[in-house]
């Protein structure tokens, strides 16, 4: 049995945004996710196949949550503790992610088809 700690084993230096699969089972993905000071590039939604609940642990950041009615998307401050749901197909993407520290995001891919 391994035992983790998804506020530990954080790299000097994040260059890019790190995305590391923590458990993936075909209805089911959890990952870790780490940002420091990373958004989505312009232009650029995620707009996945599967729900995705996610939870801040460390940072913060702004989430921008595409309107489907073509109104001005909703912006969404996140802190530690924060969590927001998207179903599958919400456009959504990452606008801002604290520069100074590293943003630990815990995300939960999942399914509900048979």
């Amino acid at each position: 049995m391994h035992v983790g700690n998804l506020l530990q084993t954080l790299p000097k230096s994040l260059p890019h945004e790190l995305f590391e699969d923590l458990l993936s089972t075909p209805n089911l993905r959890i990952e870790r996710i780490l940002s420091q000071g990373h958004f989505t590039p312009p232009g650029e939604w995620y707009d996945q196949e599967e729900h995705e609940w996610v939870l801040l642990l460390q940072g913060s950041a702004t989430l921008s949550i595409e309107d489907p009615d073509g109104g001005p998307a909703e912006l969404i401050q996140l802190e530690p503790g924060a969590h927001v749901n998207l179903p599958a197909h919400c456009r959504h993407r990452v606008e801002w992610t604290a520069p100074d520290t590293t943003t630990i995001w815990l995300a939960i891919f999942y399914s509900t088809s048979e």
